[in-house]
């Protein structure tokens, strides 16, 4: 166990980060598998947006790699762009 004050307040913060991540991550996954579901186009497109800016702030903050979110957005586009032809 920490002895030091800081040492404590460091655990007791990055703790609820780390929770506060794992909720923002999941939350997007969940989104994700969500606008993979949906067959109307309009909808998918609204949730697009929405899944789109979710990636860009998890990889803004580290909680995933910038290319991952990149790599996501772009096959999802494809998804959104496919359903309509």
């Amino acid at each position: 166990m920490a002895n030091h004050k800081s040492a404590l307040k460091r655990i007791r913060s990055n703790e609820a980060k780390r929770v506060l991540n794992r909720y923002q991550h999941k939350s997007t996954r969940t989104a994700i598998k969500k606008l993979r579901a949906t067959t109307d186009k309009t909808a998918a497109q609204d949730l697009l947006k929405k899944v789109s800016s979710m990636l860009d702030r998890l990889a803004k903050k580290n909680i995933i790699h910038k290319n991952k979110a990149a790599n996501n957005k772009s096959k999802l586009t494809k998804f959104v762009n496919a359903l309509g032809a």
